[in-house]
């Protein structure tokens, strides 16, 4: 095997790191593991990535983006009103957290395993986050002047957007257990509780 010049098994190797670090988190995945899923030995691993903290920082950072760029990326609600941007942004995120429903742990353990690295992502993403809060806040202000919402910070609405889609996905294993409920069942109360979230949080920032 020529290693520099295979990027499938780079590819091959970091997808299914993805998916045992999502699984399993950071301490319970070894290199060894992924090795064995991939097909591969543990020096081919560490060729790439030289590290298993490396490589799980790669698919972290990848995972925390992903988290936030649907509240915060805006190309997709240009020409809207600030309802419409907010109704379009909770669903965009909530269809996020459904998609992957592993994220939101993943994020919170790391929190408390690492919080230095966090504290490094944060700086790297500062800029943009920034720039792009103070777009969505000047236009929260507008609509609170113009008496169409009430008083609430920008941090207190995304909290409302961020707390409440994945909190369903926390408990919806235990639910579904509780309620015997089939796939069918599942899917039709997940699309029920999306209209829901939106509805819920359209309702409380309202005069």
């Amino acid at each position: 095997m020529e290693v520099k010049n295979n990027p499938t098994m780079e590819i091959v190797i970091l997808e299914t790191a993805e998916r045992l670090f999502l699984e399993k988190g950071f301490s319970m995945t070894s290199t060894t593991e992924i090795a064995k899923e991939v097909g591969c030995n543990q020096a081919l691993i560490h060729y790439y990535y030289r590290t298993k903290e490396n490589l799980f920082n790669v698919i972290f950072e990848t995972k925390f983006r992903e988290f936030f760029r649907s509240i915060f990326e805006l190309e997709n609600v240009k020409g809207l009103n600030f309802t419409e941007k907010l109704t379009y942004i909770i669903g965009s995120h909530f269809d996020m957290v459904r998609k992957n429903p592993k994220i939101p742990i993943l994020i919170f353990n790391e929190f408390t395993r690492n919080p230095d690295m966090v504290s490094s992502l944060k700086s790297k993403l500062a800029g943009v986050v920034s720039q792009i809060t103070t777009t969505i806040n000047t236009e929260l202000q507008n609509e609170i002047k113009a008496g169409r919402i009430r008083e609430i910070s920008m941090t207190d609405l995304i909290f409302s957007v961020i707390s409440s889609n994945i909190s369903l996905f926390l408990i919806l294993p235990v639910v579904s257990g509780i309620l015997s409920l089939d796939e069918q069942q599942k899917e039709i109360f997940i699309n029920h509780r999306r209209d829901e979230n939106i509805r819920i949080i359209l309702n409380g920032i309202k005069p």
